[in-house]
């Protein structure tokens, strides 16, 4: 709620009530005040006292707050109802209707000037366009979120920054992803600003980067962090995040077990809160454990429910990214037709700017197949494609998987210095992975 509002505008707005209802001044006045008063106060000459103005409001039959900001008295209860109810949309997978309504919240917390309502509505476009894909969009939500909050604390802008990170990231472009969420973390650790949520949101959100670029010990360390925070945290919606993200570090650390009951603890925390698209992405994890631990089947069974949960959100881009990695899962099970007519499905719906990561992904499945075909052409365009997309996203540790793939594509057909520029490509980002990409880490918090 904001400070009232200044006499002038006081006094504009108690002779229009007045002249709407026909009453005289000193009618209005009547029987505390003059008629002389209510000139003054009228004309913007006096700061009414806050029992005038109670007066005034009875006798106008309007709420003192409506009088005393222009707002009606149940405008911030019910804003703060309709947004409970869009987020609760946003959170069931509705994302398209959750937009409608969070927009609609935004014209109004403007019109009123109601800042905190206007920046949590901006938020939670955002997030609506992160589940739809429309990055571009998502960011600048976020963006101008940092600005209405400008002069907020850095805690409270925290959520902003964290979903313009994750809009990079899922553009391809890793590193700047990961300096906006370590520039932020160092801010507040070094500031002294231990808000819990805030550390345990950003350290959960660069577990994705750090793994994608081949920086797993950051990632080993952000999920340490991430779980030491986590009872400190009163949002169980985070902590539920927090699990499936960490639950990445333990699979690369070879502990399948303990990923498999952290990604339990979220699908539960997830299921209380009928939060449906995160809950998709429990199962989307628990698919991905599956495959890596040879289980396809019941990896199968896990990402086609998390793709039809999605679907049914329509969460276009996180179903793309899903769709790839059981692409992969029906590859190693000997169904390479329906692998690749579903990754061809996909890639209208992916590119550079869009999910560089699993374009890339899907590049490198669909020459391999191409390979197992003896198509060695079509391999070599597959290869290369996902070669340029993950170099722009500097995604270390596939880049070296794939230059070993194309090296050996390229030894294969005789060409021999070509795999040896290949093979060097590929040590360089296997060498030392993270190390050309990221510099110090953030400062710490204290755990």
């Amino acid at each position: 709620m904001s400070e009232r509002d200044d006499p002038e505008t006081i006094g504009r707005r108690v002779q229009q009530l007045r002249g709407e209802r026909g009453l005289t001044q000193k009618q209005l006045a009547e029987p505390a005040y003059t008629p002389a008063y209510i000139s003054t106060l009228e004309a913007g000459r006096v700061r009414p006292s806050d029992e005038a103005l109670r007066h005034i409001a009875e006798r106008l039959g309007v709420e003192y707050e409506e009088l005393l900001t222009g707002r009606p008295a149940r405008l911030a209860t019910d804003l703060r109802l309709r947004l409970t109810e869009a987020q609760r949309m946003l959170s069931g997978g509705e994302a398209e209707e959750a937009a409608d309504l969070f927009a609609g919240l935004l014209a109004e917390a403007q019109r009123h000037q109601l800042a905190d309502v206007q920046a949590a509505a901006l938020l939670g476009l955002g997030e609506c366009a992160l589940d739809t894909g429309e990055l571009t969009a998502a960011r600048r939500y976020f963006e101008h979120t940092e600005r209405v909050l400008a002069d907020a604390p850095l805690p409270a802008r925290v959520p902003a920054l964290r979903g313009r990170a994750v809009s990079h990231y899922l553009a391809g472009e890793l590193r700047y992803a990961v300096y906006l969420l370590e520039s932020t973390l160092d801010e507040l650790n070094r500031g002294g600003l231990h808000d819990p949520d805030a550390l345990l949101l950003l350290y959960a959100s660069a577990i994705g980067p750090y793994m994608d670029m081949g920086a797993h010990a950051r990632a080993a360390q952000a999920a340490e962090f991430a779980l030491a925070l986590a009872p400190q945290s009163g949002d169980p919606a985070l902590v539920a995040r927090m699990h499936r993200s960490v639950a990445r570090t333990l699979l690369a650390e070879g502990r399948t077990a303990e990923a498999d009951a952290s990604l339990a603890k979220a699908a539960e925390l997830y299921r209380t809160l009928h939060l449906r698209t995160e809950l998709a992405g429990c199962h989307w994890m628990r698919g991905y454990v599956c495959a890596q631990n040879g289980e396809l089947e019941r990896a199968e069974d896990e990402l086609r429910q998390a793709l039809k949960m999605l679907a049914a959100g329509r969460a276009a881009l996180y179903s793309s990214q899903v769709a790839v990695e059981l692409a992969d899962v029906l590859h190693r099970r000997g169904r390479s037709e329906e692998a690749a007519d579903l990754l061809n499905d996909v890639l209208s719906d992916l590119h550079s700017e869009r999910g560089a990561l699993h374009s890339a992904a899907a590049h490198r499945l669909l020459g391999i197949i191409a390979e197992d075909a003896r198509d060695t052409d079509a391999a070599e365009e597959h290869y290369v494609r996902a070669l340029s997309l993950l170099e722009r996203a500097g995604a270390a540790g596939d880049l070296a998987d794939l230059c070993r793939l194309l090296g050996d594509l390229l030894r294969r057909t005789g060409r021999v210095e070509a795999a040896l520029d290949a093979y060097r490509t590929g040590l360089g980002h296997r060498t030392a992975p993270g190390t050309t990409t990221l510099g110090p880490a953030p400062a710490q918090p204290p755990l």
